[in-house]
């Protein structure tokens, strides 16, 4: 800092002055930094601590729902699945006098998912309605196709064994998932996420005792009266049973093949969400399923010599078929948002929740009582969930988790690879 001097005005000497130095001769002076005004300590002390403590509990906060938005998302869609199953199953017992196939439900099902999923998309004005982008029409043809094959082996599964039978085998997909992911999306696979898994598929055998397993005839449970196990719910006079009627063993094993084929397909209609990623809106994934979903199983019923379209008959059927139409509408519009935000096998693994929501229904339904390898499976399933929510995502899986799309374009081949560019 250099020093000019100044003329008091009164004729005395001059009086030095300090002058900021400039790298120019005529540059203009930088004018005096004010000092900051000093705060009381006592502010700060009485403050600082509260203040301290609610922007880390918010911050806490934020984090775990940063975490597990999209466990919530995959939790509150298997709520809706378990509710949509159970409908399923009550319109498909062979004791109904107007018994539905399994592919009525799926047209009834992705007829209306398909009206509603449209009018939505319209009324939001969605990009790239109907088709969604160009970039990825094959994956999303593929998304829909495998879609349908999983959802057809589900209810025919529905048809010829026990509900808890059926939702066994449909606890495959978190596996089938995870491996198709870590091969086909480089995916990290933790051991705390193979474990939770491991654990939770305990839980569910313990739950299920499949026969196909244990042996037998399946899970034993009754209900608290001691009598034959028999429905409470009666579907416009007449009344269902629990299993309601015994299947041949070739009709059982087909149903067990179909809905062990039927898993591959639901994992790799998931994997293939995770694919496309934020490059098309969800809805428009769903749209897809729910069409062509819609289209195959109306050209099967058209072919097959041995089925054709029919109406409800009662209320209850009607109320029965909107039930499975809106919840799974719900089902596939937060599993997909949820598949979109988490790792498909930390996402998939809480769809083992499915299970414990099928034996409250069951309970409510068909007045059936748990056993005590039930109880024993359903807290290992929720503990292994609340484990798998508390588990902290490493710094550098957020990156991998929103570049997937872009580092996988190469399994897409050159021609889609040249389209994104």
């Amino acid at each position: 800092m250099s020093y000019g001097t100044k003329d008091n005005g009164r004729g005395g000497s001059p009086v030095a002055e300090p002058v900021a130095s400039s790298s120019t001769a005529d540059g203009p002076a930088s004018p005096p930094t004010a000092s900051p005004p000093t705060e009381s300590t006592d502010s700060t002390d009485g403050e600082g601590a509260p203040r301290h403590w609610t922007e880390k509990f918010r911050q806490n906060l934020h984090g775990f729902y940063e975490r597990n938005f999209g466990l919530f998302l995959v939790f509150s869609a298997q709520t809706f699945g378990s509710v949509m199953n159970t409908a399923a199953k009550l319109l498909t017992s062979s004791d109904s006098s107007n018994q539905f196939h399994a592919l009525h439900i799926i047209f009834v099902r992705m007829l209306a998912t398909t009206i509603l999923g449209m009018l939505y998309m319209w009324y939001k004005g969605i990009p790239n309605f109907p088709l969604g982008p160009r970039n990825v029409f094959g994956l999303l043809v593929m998304r829909g196709t495998s879609g349908f094959i999983g959802l057809f082996g589900l209810y025919y599964s529905l048809s010829y064994l026990e509900i808890s039978d059926a939702t066994a085998i449909s606890f495959l997909v978190p596996t089938w998932t995870a491996i198709l992911c870590y091969i086909w999306l480089r995916e990290p696979y933790r051991v705390q996420e193979a474990s939770a898994g491991l654990i939770s598929l305990v839980g569910v055998l313990l739950i299920a005792r499949p026969a196909f397993l244990f042996g037998g005839t399946g899970p034993v449970t009754t209900p608290d009266d001691g009598n034959v196990t028999t429905t409470a719910f009666i579907v416009d006079g007449i009344q269902g049973g629990v299993p309601v009627a015994p299947p041949s063993s070739s009709q059982r094993t087909i149903a067990v093949l179909l809905s062990i084929l039927g898993t591959f397909a639901a994992a790799t209609s998931y994997s293939t969400i995770r694919v496309i990623g934020k490059r098309a809106h969800s809805l428009i994934s769903v749209n897809y399923f729910a069409t062509l979903a819609t289209v195959g199983s109306a050209l099967i019923i058209a072919i097959h010599p041995d089925l054709h379209f029919k109406l409800p008959k009662g209320t209850t059927q009607w109320v029965l078929l909107a039930v499975i139409g809106v919840a799974g509408f719900l089902l596939q519009f937060l599993l997909t948002e949820g598949l979109q935000r988490e790792k498909g096998g930390r996402a998939t693994n809480m769809t083992y929740f499915q299970m414990v929501l099928a034996l409250i229904i069951e309970r409510v339904i068909w007045g059936t009582t748990p056993a005590v390898l039930s109880l024993v499976g359903s807290v290992l399933i929720i503990s292994a969930a609340i484990w798998l929510s508390l588990q902290k995502s490493k710094p550098n899986e957020v990156k991998e988790r929103t570049a997937v799309v872009d580092e996988e374009t190469s399994l897409l081949g050159p021609g889609r690879q040249q389209s994104e560019a």
